[in-house]
């Protein structure tokens, strides 16, 4: 089960179409709202935190709760 801020922070990478293994860059305010749920999806293996600053890739297993994800809030809706 995500957290709604786990699942936002899923949503960033869906916006940008992120697939496995591609990296997407958080910044700022963003970055620090988000650092409990970053690091809490690294735990558990759905993304990998890299050594750019802010920046974190998806795992497959991260991809695959993400597309969970969206298309439970899709049917939600």
């Amino acid at each position: 089960m995500l957290s709604a801020s786990e699942r936002r922070v899923l949503e960033v990478f869906r916006q940008y179409l992120a697939t496995p293994g591609q990296m997407v860059c958080f910044s700022g305010q963003q970055l620090t709202s988000y650092r409990s749920a970053l690091k809490h999806l690294s735990e558990r293996e759905f993304l990998v935190k890299e050594k750019f600053k802010g920046g974190y890739s998806l795992t497959r297993q991260g991809f695959s709760a993400m597309k969970n994800a969206t298309a439970k809030d899709v049917a939600a809706d």
